[in-house]
């Protein structure tokens, strides 16, 4: 076939254009480094096709330099509100500004090509999915600049960033080697109606249905894979990742990857169980984690685990650096509880087999490890969120295994519909609507209700119930106020006040040693939130070495001016299986001395063998 005189023209220029010497640059507009990834494989991909474009911070750039490029590449990824990436902020703001500036006109980058491609999540909603992506593709054209392949759009769900970058790049190689223009560019397309004038709460049905559709998010992952991968491969992927019947396994093969480098066991298609470092550090016998002195669980007896490893949010301080999936509601292949609650205890003893032989662990300890008493089900994602959660809790209690579950306080109706659970926590990670959506970053739009309402659904519960706060300095460590405000709204039992865990810089982190409190900030920070409650709570314990302290209720769990934050297990068993009401009060049991907040062991059982790591740092550490 041969090529019209307009196609014919276009090849020329843009061959010309490509040419040596021309201005040419690759934007990544990145915030947790996904599209950088992706910019830095198309940049050295374009090279090895003799294409030589300069890979460019956007945060380095001078806009105006932007009359003088040629051809210009945007990887691009889109915020929560559908909003830039801080490193593109002010080149977004200049395009925005100057494509609706008739003073700058229509052709002010007449002589510039641009191509597109946007990381998304479709779970933030469809009116927010690469809409930065798309207002970029709107505001170059506005200017005069000609795209010269359609826009890519990668949709985080199900995984299929990879497989659309590869397609889109293959597509760019061949317009720039080639010189044809990618068809249908003349036709308005769904990136040209992009305005953001609609209005907050106007989704269309197609909109909701897309929202609450379960989704795999990869945006803080992507990069990790293969980098080329065939589509006979990625169905070949599909069908083992368990594509069938329209339902899609929680956990794709990325995902697994990434979570079994972390050390979690993956159970089934949607389940993980860990071993907690505490459960290490008791098994030999050198102290147990917080809730060993809070509430008296047996550390090296805990089972870390969660039947669902998918999350509402995508908080800052998220320890598992957002490897797990996100999802508004179940829309993944399902599995047994009794399998999932069989295979945890499986893995788990594994892992407890693991510890045999090393130093500390002698057979007692090892013997009564085998055995878990406790279930923590907060090990990543939210657990609440899987269908059968309560036939898993039963099966728990039937097996006289503790269980304390912690949700994210994006599940009301879920917390409503909780059978009694050992203790009960709801993450209190910010006071205020605004610093509870820049630091969980949820995907639902009402997130502060449901926030609210979850709080609410504590204040029906009879059992123990948590709020759990993690403090981080700039972020949320100064809300006293507005916190003491929420107590009343819960009303729970207890409030665990934690500072902040550094897990080391990554991508997906902005935090850094500068965000951690000290144990005596947030000793500082309990002690004028117990007097803000004007008596109703006091502090009654802190474990030093996690930097934790704990807050109780008065009249509950001081009697006869001794606390009882303990939990007598075997008698809530007892309470369980007997299927009569009960309270919180019906189980509590002494606190030892130890663990009373002041008391000069800080928290740490003295049963235990205290142990310090010699830590050499500096000129120190250089010695021989």
């Amino acid at each position: 076939m041969g090529w019209s005189h307009r196609e014919e023209v276009q090849r020329v220029v843009i061959a010309e254009e490509v040419g040596g010497g021309a201005a040419r640059v690759i934007f990544f507009a990145s915030e947790t480094g996904t599209s950088k990834t992706l910019a830095s494989r198309l940049s050295a991909f374009l090279r090895s096709e003799g294409l030589d474009l300069d890979l460019v911070d956007p945060a380095d750039y001078e806009p105006d330099d932007l009359l003088r490029e040629t051809l210009v590449v945007f990887v691009a990824s889109t915020l929560v509100d559908g909003e830039p990436p801080r490193n593109a902020g002010f080149l977004a703001r200049w395009l925005e500004d100057g494509s609706a500036d008739f003073r700058v006109g229509s052709a002010a980058l007449a002589g510039c090509r641009f191509a597109v491609f946007g990381v998304g999540s479709r779970a933030y909603g469809l009116r927010r999915f690469n809409a930065f992506a798309r207002g970029l593709s709107g505001w170059m054209r506005g200017l005069g600049a000609v795209e010269v392949v359609r826009s890519g759009e990668g949709d985080v769900d199900g995984g299929g960033v990879e497989v659309e970058f590869e397609r889109w790049s293959q597509r760019l190689v061949g317009v720039l080697k080639g010189g044809v223009l990618d068809s249908g560019l003349g036709v308005v397309s769904e990136a040209e109606g992009f305005e953001g004038d609609e209005e907050e709460g106007t989704d269309s049905e197609e909109d909701v249905e897309v929202e609450e559709s379960g989704v795999v998010d990869l945006e803080d992952i992507a990069g990790k894979g293969p980098s080329r991968r065939s589509s006979s491969s990625v169905l070949k992927s599909m069908v083992l990742n368990g594509e069938e019947n329209g339902l899609k396994e929680m956990v794709t093969p990325v995902i697994h990857t990434s979570l079994e480098k972390q050390g979690y066991k993956i159970i089934g298609s949607h389940s993980g169980v860990k071993l907690c470092r505490w459960t290490k550090s008791q098994l030999r016998g050198r102290g147990g984690c917080y809730k060993h002195s809070f509430y008296g669980i047996e550390s090296h007896r805990c089972m870390e685990a969660t039947p669902s490893l998918a999350c509402a949010n995508k908080c800052v301080f998220c320890w598992r650096h957002h490897t797990n999936p996100v999802g508004k509601s179940w829309k993944w292949k399902m599995d047994d509880p009794l399998e999932i609650v069989n295979a945890a205890i499986d893995q788990h003893r594994k892992m407890i087999k693991q510890m045999k032989g090393v130093p500390g662990v002698n057979n007692e300890r090892l013997s009564e490890g085998l055995a878990p008493r406790h279930c923590a089900l907060s090990l990543v994602g939210e657990p609440i969120m899987y269908p059968e959660i309560n036939t898993l809790i039963d099966e728990l209690h039937r097996r006289r295994i503790s269980s304390f579950l912690v949700t994210n306080a994006q599940f009301p109706e879920k917390i409503r519909a909780l059978k009694p659970v050992t203790q009960l926590y709801v993450s209190v990670d910010a006071a205020t609507k605004d610093s509870l959506k820049a630091i969980d970053r949820p995907l639902f739009g009402d997130f502060w209700e449901r926030f609210v309402d979850s709080l609410k659904a504590l204040y029906e519960k009879e059992q123990r119930t948590v709020y759990r706060l993690t403090l981080v300095k700039g972020w949320n460590a100064e809300d006293i106020d507005a916190y003491s405000s929420l107590l009343g709204v819960g009303n729970p039992d207890l409030v665990e006040i934690k500072g902040v865990t550094y897990c080391g810089s990554s991508a997906t982190s902005k935090l850094t040693m500068e965000n951690v409190p000290w144990h005596a900030d947030v000793r500082a920070f309990s002690e004028a939130l117990a007097l803000k409650s004007n008596g109703e709570y006091e502090v009654a314990c802190e474990h030093v070495h996690s930097c934790c302290v704990l807050l109780a209720k008065v009249t509950k769990y001081k009697v006869n001016g001794r606390w009882h934050t303990w939990i007598d297990y075997d008698k809530f068993h007892d309470l369980v299986a007997s299927g009569k009401p009960f309270s919180s009060e019906d189980y509590m049991a002494p606190t030892p001395l130890w663990a009373v907040y002041g008391a000069e062991e800080g928290g740490f059982d003295p049963d235990q063998s205290r142990y310090k790591k010699e830590r050499r740092h500096g000129a120190a550490a250089l010695q021989t």
